[in-house]
């Protein structure tokens, strides 16, 4: 399956939890990364938190003001094969950011087979062209297997609420650094599901 544009929505503006996960969906190679972040989305989310990345891994840090520059060079980026993946994040609901801009994206990450993932801070699920669209939130870690009383591995709640390449549904993610992988478990009210806690893995790669 070829790399895509995918959406993500975090539960609150400031919520780390989508950059996370789209994080741990990224080809595991060590191709550089490029991350564009408009004004609002510094100012209101922070800049990222970059020490617990591979060190092999570059990352190209592009500060804009505008959601129409970070798109530009979004769009940009894409055009570049050398690259592991192309991050944007963008604050609100910019009118620039309409079906055009994305479908752009899309077509753009798929023709050189680039990851793209547009985190949206503080935006509306309007309409857009991207293949996954996801719903993001932290929970709390989960035990951690040797200390009580030390957090462990990383989860968030997801909801991929419309998707071009597999069925929506709802999911428990966590993410394995050791195995280097994100694992999925169906929500405790699943009950036909539920069984299978944990049993659901997959790669994590974009």
């Amino acid at each position: 399956m070829p790399h895509t544009l995918s959406e993500a929505f975090p539960a609150a503006s400031a919520d780390p939890s989508a950059v996370a996960f789209a994080l741990s969906r990224l080809p595991r190679t060590d191709a550089p990364v490029l991350w564009v972040q408009d004004r609002l989305s510094r100012r209101q989310a922070g800049r990222p938190m970059l020490a617990g990345l591979p060190v092999q891994r570059p990352i190209i840090m592009v500060d804009l003001s505008r959601a129409a520059d970070v798109l530009w060079a979004m769009e940009d980026g894409l055009r570049c094969r050398a690259l592991a993946a192309v991050i944007g994040e963008v604050w609100g609901d910019p009118a620039v950011l309409d079906f055009t801009a994305t479908k752009r994206l899309a077509m753009r990450a798929e023709a050189a087979d680039v990851s793209c993932w547009l985190i949206r801070h503080a935006a509306s699920p309007d309409l857009s062209a991207a293949r996954d669209r996801w719903r993001i939130a932290s929970l709390p870690s989960a035990p951690h297997p040797h200390d009580t009383q030390a957090p462990g591995a990383p989860r968030w709640a997801l909801d991929l609420f419309r998707s071009r390449r597999r069925p929506p549904g709802q999911w428990v993610a966590s993410y394995d650094r050791a195995a280097d992988r994100v694992h999925y478990a169906a929500p405790v009210r699943d009950r036909a599901l539920d069984a299978g806690d944990g049993a659901a893995g997959e790669r994590a790669a974009g």
